[in-house]
C-alpha cells in the first residue's frame, strides 16, 4: 500500500472509507503525506457511524450512541489497498477500510464483515462462491422540476422512450461510458458488457465473475461510488435507486453465483441440463429465506415501487430454468457453466449485505439439504404463488422476527438494521415520492 502511493506521487489527499448498512461511503479526508500512518496503525470513528440513516443521521434509540458512550471502532485497511478516485479533479486515492473492536475481533456490524463470514463457512467446507453482477441504473438530468434523459452530448437530442439493446443508445453516451471503462481500468473493476435497457436512459454493466465473493461485493460497492461520481462530472446524475420513473421498469442487481470445490469443480454441475442435487438445495435455501431477507434486497421505500407484477422484477418466491418471470433463475448454457441468478434485489442494495443474505441461504439449502418445490414454467406473475412482502412495513417486520436470518448475519447487525429502516420508514412517511426520489437519487 506504500509503495502504491510512492509510485504516484501526484496524489496529495486520501480518502479512507467504509460502508455503512446502507452502502454509504462513512470515512475521513487525509493529507497522502499522513497515509504511512493510516496503513499501519488504521483510523478510528465510532461503531454508530455504520449505523446511520440515509440522511447521515444517528439512529434515535441506537444503544451504540448514548447507552454505549458513543464508543469508537478501530478502522483498518482491507486487502484491497489503495486506488485512484478518476471522478474527481484533482489526484486523489481512495484507501477502502472496515471496521474491528479494540481487541482485534471484527465489528459484528460491519456488513463486509457479515459477508466475510458467510464465505469462510463454505471455506470451512471446501467450497468457494463464484459471483458475477448485473448492475443497472439510470442516467438523468435532474437541472430541472422533472427528472429526464441527459441530452446527448454528440447529438444534443433527448431520447424520448426506451431502447432495449439500442447501439444508438449507447453510442449517445459513448463519452461517459468510454470515460467509465477507463476509470474501471485505473481501479481494477472488471466491467465487461454495458447495454441500453428497458427505462428511459436506463443501462446496464456486466462485472466478470470471480472467486472471491468481497471482491465482488467490494467491485459493485465502488462501481457504484465511480458512476455516480464519473456522471456529475459530465454534466448529468447517474442513479442506482430502483425506480425514478413510475411507467418505466426499475433497476436491478442481478447476482450470478455458482460454488466450486477444493478441486476447481462446479458442484452445481451435474453434466446435465437439470444441474446437481446440491444446486437444487442452494435453490432451496435461497427460497427459504427470500421473504425473511427482502429487507436487504428491497431496502429503501422506493424499492417496493419496482417489485411489482409485469414489470420485469420478481414478485413471487418461485424459481424455474431459463425463465425470467421467476426470483431464481437458472439460465441455460454449457453444463460446467450451471449457476444460479439471483433476481430479487434492485440496483439500490447494499452489495455486502446482499452477497451474505444470498450466499448465507444458498449455504443453509446445502446444509440442510432442503429441497426445492417444482421449478416454474411459464409466466410466474400469472400463478398462485408464494409472494415477496409488498410493502416496506410487511419487509422489515418479516426481517425482525425472522428465525432465518440469524443462520447467517449477527444479531447485532440484523437489530441495528432494523433499527435504521423503522426510523427512515417513520420520517419517509410524511414525504412525497418526489421528495424521497430527491433523496435517494444520489444516495443509493
Amino acid at each position: 500500500m506504500k509503495n502504491w502511493l510512492r509510485k504516484h506521487p501526484e496524489v496529495r489527499t486520501i480518502r479512507v472509507a467504509a460502508a455503512d448498512l446502507n452502502g454509504q461511503a462513512r470515512g475521513k479526508r487525509i493529507p497522502a503525506r499522513f497515509a504511512d500512518k493510516v496503513v499501519e496503525d488504521g483510523t478510528r470513528f465510532p461503531f454508530s457511524v455504520l449505523n446511520l440513516d440515509i440522511w447521515g443521521e444517528d439512529i434515535d434509540d441506537s444503544p451504540l450512541v448514548f447507552e454505549q458512550g458513543d464508543a469508537d471502532g478501530v478502522l483498518r485497511p482491507t486487502e484491497r489497498g489503495f486506488m485512484p478516485m478518476p471522478w474527481l479533479e484533482a489526484p486523489t486515492a481512495l484507501l477502502p477500510i472496515w471496521m474491528f473492536r479494540e481487541d482485534g475481533r471484527p465489528y459484528e456490524g460491519d456488513p463486509r464483515h457479515a459477508l466475510r463470514a458467510v464465505v469462510d463457512r463454505f471455506r470451512a467446507r471446501g467450497l468457494t462462491p463464484v459471483v458475477a453482477m448485473e448492475l443497472e441504473f439510470f442516467l438523468i438530468d435532474d437541472s430541472g422540476k422533472t427528472l429526464q434523459v441527459p441530452p446527448s452530448p454528440r447529438s444534443g437530442k433527448r431520447r424520448k422512450a426506451a431502447e432495449t439493446l439500442s447501439i444508438r443508445a449507447l453510442d449517445a453516451f459513448d463519452t461517459f461510458f468510454t470515460d467509465l471503462y477507463d476509470a474501471c481500468e485505473a481501479m481494477d473493476i472488471p466491467a465487461d458488457t454495458s447495454t441500453s435497457e428497458t427505462g428511459l436512459g436506463q443501462f446496464e454493466v456486466n462485472l466478470m465473475h470471480g472467486d472471491d465473493a468481497l471482491r465482488s461485493a467490494d467491485d459493485a460497492w465502488l462501481f457504484k461510488m465511480l458512476v455516480k461520481g464519473l456522471a456529475r462530472r459530465h454534466g448529468f446524475a447517474a442513479s442506482f435507486m430502483a425506480k425514478p420513473y413510475l411507467e418505466y421498469s426499475g433497476s436491478g442487481l442481478h447476482t450470478h453465483f455458482s460454488v466450486i470445490d477444493a478441486e476447481g469443480r462446479n458442484v452445481f454441475s451435474d453434466g446435465g441440463h437439470e444441474g446437481s442435487q446440491m444446486l437444487r438445495h442452494a435453490v432451496a435455501g435461497c427460497l427459504k429465506a427470500m421473504q425473511d431477507s427482502t429487507l436487504i434486497f428491497a431496502p429503501h421505500a422506493n424499492s417496493f415501487d419496482r417489485l411489482v407484477p409485469d414489470a420485469h422484477a420478481p414478485t413471487a418466491v418461485a424459481w424455474g430454468y431459463e425463465n425470467r418471470t421467476t426470483a431464481i433463475r437458472i439460465p441455460a448454457g454449457k453444463p460446467g457453466a450451471r449457476r444460479i441468478e439471483h433476481r430479487v434485489a434492485g440496483g439500490d442494495v447494499n452489495p455486502y449485505l446482499m452477497l451474505a443474505a444470498i450466499l448465507g441461504a444458498a449455504l443453509m439449502g446445502i446444509e440442510e439439504k432442503v429441497e426445492p418445490p417444482p421449478p416454474v414454467q411459464g409466466n410466474a406473475y400469472a400463478l398462485n404463488l408464494p409472494q415477496i412482502p409488498t410493502t416496506w412495513a410487511d419487509a422489515i417486520d418479516a426481517f425482525e422476527a425472522s428465525e432465518v436470518m440469524p443462520r447467517f448475519l449477527p444479531r447485532e447487525l440484523i437489530r441495528n438494521y432494523v433499527l435504521t429502516k423503522r426510523q427512515e420508514a417513520h420520517y419517509m412517511a410524511d414525504l412525497t415520492r418526489e421528495e424521497q426520489v430527491e433523496i435517494y437519487l444520489d444516495t443509493v
